[in-house]
């Protein structure tokens, strides 16, 4: 009978589900498990402790081990390991990104979006990084959660907002920080890069202690990651290293072009006087079709790929059993310095209204001009004058007490805090001052152009700025964001709640209250025309929510489980109420011992995120291809080379107040064969269906429709209505001067009609032992068959994988780790996968005929981790780590154009890199 085991593990667990989870290892079977250990099993995916280690619905666990096994240094290492993890993401040297949300790094199961993957720290909500992903949507800041204080990590790719509440739509990732040390723990680590650049160093102590009944846990990690600069590396330190003919151009460190955009040659001798800017690399240039400049290839690699980070985390658990009352307490403080470094600023004349065209009358030369600078390193005096500076203070805090009550009912009451507060320094140009600077006085408007007249001398463009000069018309920006969210819940638990054939029926129940708020507070001179291209939005708000949820699991017959869960979420904000009812259900079928049929469904509700309610209107600059004049100027060029394939841009964006909330269902259905002790095999297939799905309006994607709804088809030939409703939404969104050329575009963010995925996750676990040691292999393969997005109903349904889509994620996704251990040595191999994305302009490939032998794709690639260890003793072990083994760069893809030619979200360039660290066990057992 099961009734028994069942019971037990309920009665033992139930009361702790709220805040802790506990995961046993994955190869482990039903079979395997014994009454004992049963009384400890709880899983991320149910708030219900299971008898079986696998549920409804499939869970990844990895743990401490295997996270240092696997050669990851770092959190968001971890999670772009994961197969599930299919969204493109924010790098360290996401350069447009650090613009946005400076220093930090998110996670995104299924590729639905950061702001659909729920991130908990043991069970509970942190507060979100203060400033939104890319400018749009709040998300969870993954870069500072302390890798050294991890016991493992949990991640449940099914639905489970009627479980853990409304945000949960792609899945949850639940970091479960440790809660027991035996003695006092020392772990020191320190990196290299082979090509140099990039060191680093990681310490990590924690100690446990009782006092009386007082238990206790506590750790400090302390990391010091060094900069590791573009100019470092040999593939991406030149415009030379660009893929076509246009991105090999040298960067227009000094411009000056007439009204019909051609270029005035400065003459050579002009550009041979500022030799030695750019490191000596400035020069004489000629763009074709355009004309001479002063430039320079090698300023475009004045960035970071890693960024330079020193911080400190510490963290407490602590649990105080009383005669009838258990009290408990965990506590986290993190405080972070990051540095980076997107690009050196620029300057072109900007009107007092904001207007960025650049052109004016001048009198000097009599004729309508514009004039262009990019900023050296010399004048700045130095690399650090223009760093972005970002200091990140986070705290947590959990206090609550569990007990019992009755003869089965178990009780947990918590109040949660977290908060996120950061000040952020961008370096800015301010633009009045730089006008007057190269111009001299504003003497008016010219009546015959329109344009305001300045007596500028040419010269002054020519000359180099002295450090106290460029001093003079710069400043930094200085925002002070924060968040904080706060819940009080109450759970209770009944692990017989009454009595089945089968076995007795669990009872889970909890309410909850919660507030949240953000606050962006940037400077005030940024929301105004004061800092050169630059008008950035306030934003701020709050919001109230109250649910209520419950859980139920039941033996229907011997062998054969039910879950279901419902749950109630009400949102309060902006003088609105959003409310709705979601549920969830699960079936477990064990036909055998060895063999575990499962199924699961369930559906999801989400209130916008706050900036998408609350941000003011506002400006930034961006880039973007001008299809419609590709098109119609160039048609012959190819996509990377077209003359428009990066023109600037004003993009306009601000809050919807009238935003409907999110809706989604989710279903999934596999099965876990165990054929022996030491083996696992998992297959499960996926279906998510989002409705009304928030989403600001792509750049790229209005350009494309722009251009396909002024010509009435696509690049194929395929017709478009130039009168459906996203083609007059697109015409109306795009900006073109009096030239024809693309000047801004505007985009807020829209209850989109649907965004669908669907797919195979694959995964194997085995352990066994040989005459010369333990031999373990844990392999996971994801298959993404679908991923589909419709903006507006009515509208053809886009393929994400489709050539064109705008998109870049990959269908599959794989990884595997082999490992050997014996009683003093250990070593692990793991690799990882990343299926073939679209090519970053495959408009290119447009005409190219199908048996051509031309890929409009970017290869799969490979990326192997290495590591060796040597035990000393009980107490003290030595790893080596050899992180990228085989040295990889990124693929070269032949239409990136832009900066630094490879997508920055799945590659980088750091190359190979060599890790040693030693930990050393003090005291206990």
């Amino acid at each position: 009978m099961r009734s028994k085991p069942l019971a037990i593990a309920l009665s033992a667990a139930l009361a702790s589900m709220c805040w802790q989870a506990a995961f046993a290892e994955s190869q482990t079977t039903d079979a395997d498990v014994s009454e004992s250990e049963l009384a400890t099993i709880e899983v991320t995916g149910s708030r219900i402790p299971r008898a079986q280690i696998e549920g409804p619905a499939p869970i990844t666990t990895i743990d401490s081990e295997e996270i240092k096994a696997s050669g990851f240094t770092s959190v968001p290492d971890v999670l772009r390991s994961l197969t599930q993890n299919g969204g493109a993401t924010q790098s360290q040297q996401d350069f447009g990104a650090g613009d946005f949300s400076p220093g930090a790094q998110q996670v995104d199961l299924r590729g639905l979006g950061p702001n659909h993957t729920l991130v908990l720290v043991n069970g509970r909500r942190i507060a979100d990084f203060p400033l939104p992903f890319n400018g749009r949507s709040n998300f969870t800041d993954i870069s500072n959660i302390p890798i050294g204080m991890i016991d493992r990590v949990e991640v449940l790719t099914g639905s489970a907002s009627a479980v853990y509440g409304s945000d949960a739509i792609s899945g949850v990732v639940n970091f479960i920080l440790k809660k027991e040390v035996e003695g006092t723990f020392l772990d020191v680590r320190y990196g290299t890069t082979e090509a140099g650049g990039g060191e680093s160093l990681h310490a990590n102590i924690a100690t446990g202690f009782t006092h009386g009944a007082l238990n206790a846990v506590v750790g400090v990690e302390l990391i010091d990651q060094r900069p590791l600069w573009a100019y470092d590396r040999e593939i991406q330190d030149s415009t030379a290293d660009g893929p076509t003919t246009n991105s090999r151009l040298a960067r227009r460190a000094y411009l000056r072009t007439d009204w019909f955009d051609d270029y005035i040659d400065p003459g050579e001798d002009t550009c041979a006087a500022l030799a030695d800017q750019n490191g000596g690399t400035t020069g004489y240039f000629e763009r074709p079709r355009f004309g001479f400049y002063c430039g320079s290839q090698e300023s475009i690699g004045y960035g970071t790929i890693l960024s330079e980070r020193k911080g400190l985390n510490a963290y407490g658990s602590f649990t105080l059993p009383l005669d009838q009352v258990e009290l408990f307490a965990d506590v986290q403080a993190g405080h972070h310095k990051v540095s980076l470094f997107n690009d050196v600023q620029s300057w072109s004349y900007q009107a007092p209204d904001g207007n960025e065209e650049g052109y004016f009358y001048n009198q000097a030369t009599e004729q309508v001009e514009y004039w262009q600078r990019q900023f050296s390193p010399e004048e700045m005096g130095g690399l650090d004058n223009g760093q972005v500076k970002t200091t990140q203070k986070t705290f947590g805090l959990v206090v609550g007490a569990k007990g019992t009550f009755g003869e089965m009912w178990e009780y947990e009451a918590s109040l949660s805090h977290s908060q996120y507060k950061a000040v952020i320094e961008w370096p800015q140009i301010v633009a009045s001052l730089a006008n007057s600077l190269f111009l001299g006085p504003a003497l008016g408007i010219n009546e015959e152009w329109g344009y305001e007249t300045f007596n500028a001398d040419p010269d002054r463009l020519y000359t180099p700025l002295t450090p106290a000069e460029y001093a003079a018309i710069s400043d930094y920006t200085v925002y002070h964001p924060e968040s904080e969210t706060q819940t009080a819940s109450f759970t209770v638990t009944n692990p017989a709640l009454f009595a089945m054939p089968a076995g007795e029926a669990g009872f889970a129940g909890i309410v909850e209250v919660g507030h949240q708020r953000y606050d962006l507070k940037p400077d005030a001179r940024a929301t105004e025309y004061y800092f050169y291209s630059w008008k950035d939005s306030d934003g701020s708000g709050s919001r109230n929510r109250w649910a209520t949820a419950g859980e139920l699991r039941m033996p229907l017959l011997e062998g054969l489980d039910l879950s279901v869960a419902g749950r109630y979420d009400q949102y309060r904000f902006s003088g609105r109420n959003v409310g709705k009812a979601t549920y969830s259900a699960g079936l477990e079928w064990r036909p055998l011992d060895t063999l575990l049929v499962r199924a699961s469904y369930g559906t999801g509700f989400r209130a916008p995120d706050l900036h998408y309610v609350y941000a003011g209107i506002g400006n930034d600059e961006t880039s973007g291809t001008d299809y419609y004049r590709c098109r119609t100027e160039e048609p012959d060029s190819d996509l990377g080379d077209c003359s428009y394939s990066d023109e600037g841009l004003i993009r306009t964006r601000e809050g919807n107040r009238d935003l409907d909330p999110e809706t989604s269902k989710s279903w999934s259905a596999g099965l876990v064969f165990s054929p022996m002790d030491n083996l696992d095999l998992s297959v499960d297939y996926f279906d998510i269906d989002m409705r009304d799905q928030v989403q600001d309006l792509r750049v790229d994607n209005v350009l494309q429709d722009e251009a396909n709804c002024r010509l009435g088809q696509t690049p194929t030939g395929q017709a478009v209505d130039p009168n459906s409703p996203s083609c007059l939404d697109a015409i109306a969104r795009v900006t073109r001067n009096a030239q024809g050329e693309l000047y801004g575009i505007y985009v807020n963010p829209i209850n989109v009609a649907r965004e669908t995925t669907s797919g195979v996750d694959l995964a194997a676990n085995s352990s066994f032992d040989t005459q010369i040691g333990t031999i373990t292999v844990r392999a996971g393969y994801t298959w993404v068959d679908t991923h589909d997005f419709q903006q507006y109903t009515g509208d053809p349904v886009e393929d994400e994988f489709a050539v064109n889509s705008g998109f870049y994620i990959p269908k599959t996704k794989a990884n595997l780790t082999v490992g050997w251990s014996n009683t003093n040595w250990s070593t692990t191999l793991h690799g990882q996968r990343l299926g073939r994305i679209a090519s970053f302009d495959s408009w290119a490939f447009q005409d190219i005929e199908p048996d051509s032998g031309v890929d409009p794709w970017v290869d799969a690639t490979y990326l192997y981790n290495a590591t060796v260890g040597y035990a000393f003793n009980e107490r003290a072990k030595l790893t080596l780590t050899i992180d990228n083994l085989t040295d990889e760069m990124p693929p070269r893809d032949p239409t990136h154009g832009s900066y630094p030619y490879y997508n920055m979200s799945w590659f980088d360039s750091v190359g190979r890199s060599y890790f040693v660290q030693f930990a050393y066990q003090f005291g206990g057992q």
